[in-house]
């Protein structure tokens, strides 16, 4: 019986392989990420010096505040989208585990017991049986196979969504983190012209007492003063709005305090380099994604073709009671499936295509990211001096003003004039410093800085 299961199997297994050598080709096939010309251009006019790229620096290097990396650590471990994130990890383990268990043959014990009576002799026996049943899949077609290497791609394609996540959350930490500084900065100075504003004021009332200005300058240099009044209560109301989202961001109830520091205290990093697009796209995390979803969808249409192909199955019991071995070996052909089959390999095709695609314009939106954002920074930057510079100007031209009208040289409202101009452009110069940060670590982040 034993000789005779062995020889089925060897002539299934020759018939297999022939079958194999004829018709089989390609399904074996493994995923190989193409070149597009588009990535060697990614980053459009934007200036490209050597391979050194700013998104190779570890984040705990990038950023020098103190408060800020306990944040980020903080986050880091509690943060919901993140601790989700490790979660797929683990899911998407656990099917490759399964996946790669497919090739292990199958084992099941079915125990049983009988009791035959016999009336005649007048008594009875107990027989038993305790049958070893196995079961074993050969992965000729590569159904297995393929299975195996789209589980690992989806693998994979969870450690990038996880280290995309850990990108995103270290920069948006960050951005947010310095959104407080240059809050906390432009309520000092609405402070500061909270306590101006109040003794111009006073001054004004003075002076009205004096004869020298009419009731209407009071009540204008009133109206100011409750103006800025209102605006600092608006930026407290940011403050804690701000901090929330924070709180938020950590995995933190509203109120908790977040350490910070002042906005004077960032540095930028000395030198600005984006690399070479090829090298630095392709460490992307979200662009590594929509590689391996497109690797997934080239296991999937290899998939689709081998379950047009036949199924070797191995099957065997052993009886520890009789000690009778039995194996059985069958080579299932699909014949009535075929259309359907058909069908789904033309579904997975064209999947497959949509993968690349999506592939492809994830290259094209990430070098266009980094030009963007390049172009944002550097627009920021340019700012910089000439809001230095207008500060500086508008600060002479309140003084002067102030002065002549202490002189009798001037009227209240071109004081007013002048301070409203400082405040907005010392509130200006704060914005443009936020948004100069922020296209910093935004940059940061698109060359593929924050994930490691």
């Amino acid at each position: 019986m034993m000789n005779k299961a062995l020889n089925i199997f060897c002539r299934l297994a020759v018939a297999a392989a022939l079958a194999f050598m004829m018709t089989g080709c390609g399904i074996y096939g493994k995923f190989k990420t193409p070149e597009y010309e588009e990535t060697a251009d990614a980053y459009g006019d934007v200036a490209i010096g050597d391979s050194t790229s700013m998104g190779d620096i570890l984040w705990r290097d990038f950023f020098e505040d103190e408060n800020l990396k306990a944040l980020i650590d903080t986050a880091l471990a509690n943060n919901s989208n993140m601790v989700t994130a490790k979660l797929r990890i683990d899911e998407a383990q656990a099917s490759l585990k399964a996946a790669r268990l497919a090739y292990v043959p199958g084992f099941d014990v079915s125990p049983n017991a009988a009791y035959g009576y016999d009336i005649d002799a007048k008594g009875g026996s107990w027989n038993f049986q305790l049958p070893l049943n196995a079961s074993w899949q050969v992965d000729i077609f590569g159904k297995l196979t393929n299975a195996k290497r789209r589980q690992l791609a989806a693998y994979m394609q969870s450690q990038e969504y996880t280290r995309a996540v850990q990108a995103q959350l270290v920069a948006t930490v960050a951005i947010q983190y310095y959104s407080l500084l240059a809050l906390d900065a432009q309520y000092e100075i609405y402070q500061e012209t909270e306590r101006n504003w109040r003794e111009n004021v006073r001054v004004t009332e003075e002076l009205l007492e004096a004869g020298r200005y009419t009731a209407d300058a009071v009540y204008q240099a009133q109206a100011n003063y409750y103006s800025v009044c209102n605006n600092l209560l608006d930026i407290r109301q940011q403050l804690h709005q701000t901090e929330n989202q924070m709180c938020s961001l950590l995995g933190k109830v509203s109120g908790t305090p977040i350490q910070r520091g002042k906005l004077e205290e960032w540095s930028a990093p000395e030198m600005i380099d984006v690399g070479i697009p090829v090298e630095v796209l392709s460490n992307r995390p979200d662009v590594k994604q929509a590689e391996y979803q497109f690797a997934q969808a080239f296991y999937a249409t290899n998939g689709a073709r081998s379950a047009m192909y036949p199924s070797l199955t191995i099957t065997g019991s052993l009886d520890f009671y009789s000690m009778i071995v039995n194996a059985v070996g069958s080579l299932v052909e699909p014949i009535f499936q075929q259309g359907q089959l058909r069908a789904n390999l033309k579904i997975a095709k064209a999947q497959q295509a949509e993968a690349e695609v999506a592939f492809r314009q994830s290259i094209i939106d990430a070098g266009i990211e980094v030009n963007n954002t390049v172009r944002a920074l550097k627009t920021a930057q340019d700012k910089t001096a000439n809001y230095a510079a207008q500060v500086s100007s508008l600060e002479k031209a309140v003084e002067a003003a102030q002065s002549k009208m202490q002189d009798k040289n001037s009227t209240y409202l071109e004081v007013l004039t002048a301070q409203q101009a400082l405040l907005t452009a010392q509130v200006g110069e704060i914005s443009n410093r936020l948004s100069e940060i922020s296209e910093v670590i935004t940059l940061y982040q698109a060359l593929g800085g924050g994930c490691e």
